[in-house]
């Protein structure tokens, strides 16, 4: 992390930036991807969906569509809280994952992510503390660094974050928010089972902390059992619930949607009029109109189906490749698997190698909250087709074996 110094070093000539910077870094996946993204390098960095899958016609005809039919109202000012045909649809299909709620509890959002800041600045004052999984989604560490608040770093299996560590941190200490993605994990591809979900409701139950459930990737399972929202499951009105279109349609729609209790969204709903009063009314009416004209279920069926195909294509690729003492998740749904190098590797040093061989991927170090581990490498398998999954887990293999010999 940046000293107020050195934040103050990088500002521009003659500025003085705000003590929250030092709080808040660059993205690493941002920076990595400047050069991941060249033609010639096999990336398996960025959390991007297939764009080719993307249903760039039927978004194409909505917007024409919408013009044609009410383009003054689509271009005009619109409500904070978002186009109410829109918020329908939310609601009816937050029902169908069993979460019960009304329009006065939606929001629309600039994707999830947004969801993610609102609520950071509406529940965080500086100096409080928000417990997160470590490692954790990369920007919502950069989102409360920026509300200047200390994270409790809890640890992690293939089971999804581990209560216990919150329980017994707890008796020491006061948490004001809880953040988790429960769903097929950023970075580490693993879903929270259903015991922890019960467990960690009760502690937020017990303790009042509200929860924000951060669900982008909750509609993409391609195997397994679902397992019911935290929402779902919440009686005490605790949860937050956040999810998007940018998994299941387009990320540069930029629409998502945030669920939680109406004394809160009306809360959530004055900090985005002063952040940019509204989400853009042409995306939100062309959307309302997609949804009622487009097989959205069979959209994300197909996505389901290209994503389990590429996951099982990546696995079977890194079982060939990778050498002994490296390990690796297996996910059920969503874009990525966390893999752990051999001991006494950095996935810094191997990246080095790798971009020699022209295939990239991020790097750990900066998904974690406190102590930050060296050894891991994110891998996003969503983004190439079958057989350059293969071509680029055999040149990082080669890259792997090399900085190991």
């Amino acid at each position: 992390m940046l000293s107020p110094v050195a934040a103050q070093m990088n500002a521009p000539t003659g500025l003085r930036l705000a003590r929250r910077m030092s709080r808040m870094q660059a993205s690493a996946v941002r920076e990595l991807l400047k050069v991941a993204e060249r033609p010639d390098v096999l990336s398996f960095a960025g959390g991007l969906p297939a764009p080719e899958l993307f249903p760039t016609q039927a978004i194409a005809d909505a917007h024409v569509e919408v013009l044609a039919r009410e383009g003054q109202a689509a271009l005009q000012y619109s409500s904070t809280e978002g186009f109410l045909p829109l918020r329908e649809w939310v609601v009816a299909r937050m029902a169908k994952r069993g979460i019960q709620c009304t329009v006065e509890q939606v929001l629309i959002t600039n994707g999830s992510q947004q969801g993610i800041d609102l609520t950071g600045r509406v529940l965080l004052d500086p100096g409080d503390t928000v417990a997160v999984e470590n490692p954790c989604y990369l920007a919502a560490l950069q989102t409360f660094g920026g509300c200047e608040a200390s994270f409790l770093a809890l640890g992690s299996d293939d089971d999804g974050v581990q209560v216990d560590d919150l329980a017994y941190a707890l008796r020491k200490r006061s948490v004001k928010l809880i953040y988790l993605v429960p769903e097929f994990h950023n970075p580490k591809g693993t879903t929270l089972s259903r015991a922890r979900r019960e467990q960690l409701l009760r502690l937020a139950s017990e303790h009042r902390i509200p929860v924000i459930e951060d669900d982008p990737y909750g509609e993409l399972r391609f195997r397994g059992t679902p397992n019911p929202c935290l929402a779902a499951l919440d009686d005490a009105g605790l949860v937050v619930h956040l999810g998007t279109f940018s998994k299941t349609l387009a990320p540069g729609m930029r629409l998502g949607w945030l669920v939680a209790s109406k004394e809160l969204v009306r809360s959530i709903t004055i900090a985005k009029q002063a952040a940019d009063l509204h989400s853009a009314t042409l995306a939100q009416r062309a959307m309302s109109h997609l949804l009622k004209s487009f097989d959205y279920d069979g959209h994300i069926g197909k996505i389901r189906a290209a994503y389990g195909e590429r996951c099982v294509a990546m696995l079977s690729a890194l079982d060939r490749h990778m050498p002994p003492g490296t390990r690796w998740t297996r996910p059920e749904g969503g874009l990525f698997i966390w893999a752990q190098l051999p001991a006494g590797m950095r996935a810094e040093e191997v990246l080095e190698d790798a971009l020699k061989e022209k295939v990239a991927f991020v790097p750990g170090a900066p998904f974690f909250a406190e102590k930050p581990r060296h050894d891991f490498m994110r891998l996003n398998f969503s983004n190439r087709p079958p057989e350059l999954i293969e071509e680029g887990m055999a040149r990082l293999g080669r890259a792997v074996r090399r900085r190991l010999d």
